[in-house]
């Protein structure tokens, strides 16, 4: 494994474009959230963790061709390595807001 390496996802959906992908990769975490606080406020994306240490608020989504988008880290100097990767990928699709989630290189 290269952890030097930087990894995006592939999601494939029904998704009109980025802003509803970006909605449907939250919603399904937002709830979780809810339902374990009884309240959410925007400043709350950096603390709803999806998986190894990212939170909703730590993505860019663009969308690559229609109906796949590339998600990957918006912060600068954490980019997702292959583990993290894997790791939020699986909690990708226990959400199953996705219907294909793969994990790639990214260029």
């Amino acid at each position: 494994m290269d952890t030097k390496k930087e990894y995006c996802l592939i999601v494939e959906g029904n998704y009109l474009d980025e802003s509803d992908a970006e909605e449907a990769l939250r919603e399904p975490f937002i709830d979780d959230y809810v339902n374990n606080t009884g309240s959410f406020r925007i400043h709350n994306f950096n603390e709803i963790e999806v998986a190894g240490g990212f939170s909703i608020g730590d993505f860019a989504i663009a969308m690559v061709e229609d109906k796949v988008f590339e998600i990957t880290s918006n912060k600068s100097g954490r980019p997702i390595s292959e583990h993290k990767a894997k790791l939020i990928a699986e909690a990708l699709k226990r959400q199953d807001m996705f219907d294909e989630v793969r994990i790639e290189p990214l260029e």
